[in-house]
């Protein structure tokens, strides 16, 4: 346990990504500021599994935010050193229209980060974003890097994930890195793929079900496998906490530490776990079917000296255990 470095306020923490983040920034010696949204309070939601984190009695507080009400991070930002902010709309299946969305996820942020400013305190922002960022064009390019911006147009057309989604994040993200050139504000942008591994909240993760469709034998899913790029959950909260830590890093990075074709772990998980009757629909039983992959880099993270430390098996490990354990394998 190191020394009280100060306080980190984390939006959205009831969240996969969130929720471990708050463990490691614990763990780091950081008391922390968790947002939640209100609903939860009304449903009554368990949030144990924050507040029996370690060191969690003395030092996480929760509040109550919404991105609907401008004013509601005020209090959570306060006295805060650093923000990560991971709260967003989760409209992957297009229920509410995309304007509505978008506006609710970027003035929502914005206003974050005009509190920020206010604050006096809060010497640096992290926002997590998302490889649908960076992936949706048509550029057949080799290398994806931290210059590329996925096409609206191609977002909205496509059958993947909902246009609601996708150009809330890509709006949101560039509307963050504007905020923060024009009003000198320490801002950095963290690209996540796929997250798979431990988590600590109760229920399954989208990313974690999704990664272990195969698994689970949800062949509605399989299409998120075509082409995967995977990150392990404790490399990506490491990643997080390290930029927020380093000096002289701002603007986005890539954080992809894996990349595979859907028949590598279709594969990968026969080999590794046999107990498991995975089979996929004849449709897809062709290596050909496999497109073809743009590299998806993560240098300039790497430049900053950071270091991956977990593999596709560590992901799928740690993700199937945990899912033993939480009696949902």
């Amino acid at each position: 346990m190191e020394n009280d470095k100060g306080t980190i306020c984390v939006t959205g923490a009831t969240g996969y990504v969130a929720s471990w983040l708050i463990m490691k920034l614990l763990q780091h010696g950081y008391a922390v500021h968790a947002t939640v949204r209100s609903h939860h309070v009304k449903e009554k939601k368990d949030l144990s599994y924050l507040t029996n984190l370690p060191e969690a009695s003395k030092k996480l507080t929760i509040f109550h935010a919404d991105l609907d009400d401008s004013s509601s991070f005020e209090k959570a930002i306060q006295g805060c050193i650093g923000v990560f902010h991971l709260a967003h709309p989760m409209d992957v299946q297009n229920q509410e229209p995309e304007e509505k969305v978008t506006k609710r996820a970027v003035e929502g942020t914005l206003e974050i980060l005009k509190a920020c400013l206010e604050s006096k305190t809060v010497k640096k922002v992290v926002y997590t974003s998302s490889v649908a960022t960076v992936l949706f064009n048509d550029k057949n390019l080799d290398v994806v890097d931290e210059d590329i911006w996925s096409d609206i147009d191609i977002c909205r057309s496509s059958n993947l994930v909902g246009s609601s989604y996708l150009v809330s994040k890509i709006m949101t993200e560039k509307s963050v890195l504007e905020f923060g050139k024009v009003n000198e504000l320490e801002v950095v942008s963290l690209v996540l793929p796929l997250v798979v591994g431990p988590f600590i909240c109760p229920n399954i993760p989208s990313s974690v079900y999704i990664a272990l469709a195969m698994i689970f034998g949800d062949q509605d899913r399989y299409k998120y496998l075509t082409n995967s790029y995977m990150v392990h959950t404790d490399d990506a909260t490491r990643a997080l906490i390290f930029l927020f830590e380093s000096e002289n890093v701002n603007g986005r990075l890539i954080c992809s530490s894996d990349r595979i074709s859907f028949h590598q772990l279709y594969e990968l998980l026969c080999q590794r776990y046999p107990g498991y009757n995975i089979t996929i629909p004849n449709s897809m039983n062709t290596k050909n079917g496999d497109k073809k992959f743009s590299d998806l880099s993560s240098k300039k993270l790497l430049d900053t000296r950071f270091k991956f430390k977990y593999s596709v098996n560590d992901m799928y490990d740690g993700a199937i255990q945990c899912c033993k354990e939480k009696g949902i394998l």
